[in-house]
């Protein structure tokens, strides 16, 4: 059973110029010498965290993490101005042009996958491999599952949480209804909601192992910014056609990806999973029986960890 790597620091930071107002965290770590991989969070607006460098063989890999736009420790936090996909994609390219990398591995999960997808089909030159977990195809009906008419039938009691947030005339479109609270005048009503939609957030990814905040804990600026990054993403559709990554996945067959998906994975169904390999036959495809949505649990370390040193290996 693999397990994750030690911990380690950054040998290098720094903030990437993009010609917006916004300035991107990005760092180095591992070998300077090694197979280059970019991490890409999930979220939106979810940010890294020093574990997720912990997938990786130090001595193996050059381990390149960065926070998205308005996430993390980027600047200006929650900034929604020059903040869409196509911007992370470019600056996906800023970072690779920057730090001299022709090619890379791209590993991401949730969100993540769908961005490491969606730059694969851009740049697929400059991919050497994928490894996706939690598949998201940011299709409409990945948002209704999640936020409309799928998820809160197996987590009722929590669901009903988030919809009483919301103003009655608004609940038939929780997304818009979460909105119009969110960028309106009510500053209670919009911290109540952010608070809601983030313990939503957590019930369905943790599952079992989510542990409720104390009743009274409130909502802070940041989380409320934080929410609302999300919803920028989901309410624009995340920038993207319909159906656009399985659609345009025919050229990445020959690019050597991973497929990992929990069965257990109430955010992003095992079906997402399952399409993305109908596209992509030649993917390792990995089920893992017991596990649920979050890089977390020893089946799922097993398989990340697993995927990345057999990628090693073969380079």
């Amino acid at each position: 059973m693999k397990t994750l790597y030690p911990e380690i620091l950054p040998y290098q930071t720094f903030f990437l110029k993009t010609g917006s107002k916004h300035a991107v965290y990005v760092e180095q770590s591992g070998n300077p010498d090694g197979i280059p991989v970019i991490f890409l969070h999930g979220g939106p607006c979810s940010g890294t965290k020093p574990d997720h460098r912990r997938f990786f063989n130090p001595k193996l890999y050059r381990i390149i993490l960065f926070d998205q736009r308005g996430c993390g420790l980027s600047l200006p936090f929650g900034e929604l101005e020059n903040n869409t996909t196509q911007d992370l994609i470019d600056d996906m390219e800023r970072i690779r042009n920057q730090l001299v990398i022709d090619q890379w591995l791209v590993f991401g999960g949730s969100w993540g996958g769908a961005l490491a997808l969606l730059y694969a089909q851009q740049h697929k030159d400059k991919v050497m491999g994928l490894i996706v977990r939690a598949v998201f195809l940011a299709r409409q009906q990945d948002l209704d599952w999640f936020a409309k008419n799928g998820a809160g039938k197996i987590y009722p009691e929590q669901w009903q949480r988030l919809i009483e947030s919301i103003p009655e005339q608004g609940r038939d479109n929780p997304v818009q209804g979460l909105c119009d609270v969110l960028w309106g005048e009510d500053e209670i009503a919009q911290r109540r909601a952010a608070k809601e939609w983030m313990t939503w957030g957590a019930q369905v990814s943790l599952g079992n192992d989510y542990q409720p905040s104390p009743k009274d804990a409130h909502a802070t600026e940041k989380m409320v910014k934080q929410v609302c990054m999300e919803l920028h993403y989901a309410r624009q559709h995340y920038f993207i056609g319909e159906n656009q990554i399985l659609d345009n996945c025919s050229g990445l067959d020959e690019i050597s990806t991973v497929i990992i998906h929990g069965r257990h994975d109430f955010v992003c169904p095992m079906e997402a999973g399952y399409s993305l390999r109908k596209v992509l036959p030649n993917a390792e495809y990995i089920v893992l029986p017991n596990a649920g949505h979050v890089a977390q649990g020893k089946e799922m370390i097993n398989a990340l960890v697993a995927a990345t040193d057999k990628f090693a290996e073969q380079q």
